[in-house]
């Protein structure tokens, strides 16, 4: 009986140990493929975290305005001229123009207003542009949350209107939207390159 327990014992310290040998193997072969697997998985973060800091070439930019209880926000990418031909080259006269770079130009008015002497009602529209040689067609359009102008669709537009557009000697390298407000009026201001335009409202 006693002999059989110690057989028993042998065997299982046997076990034991083939046991014992199995895991160490596993550890040593595991453990530098977890190495590999830890470095990889920061190479990839830290790509990613690179790419979500890298600046836009074209960086968003929000322009606003406030009179009484009349509140105006302009949200536009803001692209750059680096020395290309802006008007009737890179954006071609005659076509629809998202008013800036990356996602189209939204605008927010909190109270109805008048747009050239339009009636633009509160809300938020997208801002599209047409430029012309001697004028700009400007559009407020009420589809939001466009990239671009690639899908622009003229049966919502709000509000169409025509403005001349002027030369300027300064030479304006980033595209610049700003408000000028006067008493009981403003103008919105668009100016890149060497052409300026100026939309009037007037507040109600």
């Amino acid at each position: 009986m006693a002999k059989d327990q110690f057989g028993k014992i042998i065997v299982y310290s046997s076990i034991f140990e083939q046991v014992r040998q199995i895991l160490n193997e596993m550890r040593r072969i595991i453990k530098p493929l977890l190495v590999m697997f830890l470095l990889i998985s920061w190479q990839i973060t830290d790509c990613y975290a690179q790419e979500a800091l890298k600046p836009r070439p074209s960086p968003l930019e929000m322009v606003t305005m406030k009179y009484e209880d009349i509140y105006m926000k302009v949200t536009y990418g803001r692209p750059h001229k680096r020395g290309r031909q802006i008007f009737g080259d890179l954006l071609p006269y005659g076509k629809v123009w998202r008013t800036g770079a990356n996602e189209a130009t939204e605008v927010t008015i909190t109270q109805s207003v008048k747009i050239g002497g339009n009636l633009l009602k509160a809300g938020t529209y997208t801002l599209f542009t047409i430029p012309h040689e001697d004028h700009w067609t400007i559009i407020f359009n009420s589809e939001l949350g466009q990239w671009g102008a690639y899908n622009y669709n003229q049966k919502f537009d709000v509000l169409r209107l025509d403005v001349p557009s002027a030369n300027t000697d300064q030479v304006y390298e980033p595209f610049t939207i700003a408000f000028e407000q006067k008493a009981q009026s403003a103008e919105l201001v668009m100016m890149w390159d060497q052409t300026k335009i100026i939309i009037p409202i007037d507040f109600m």
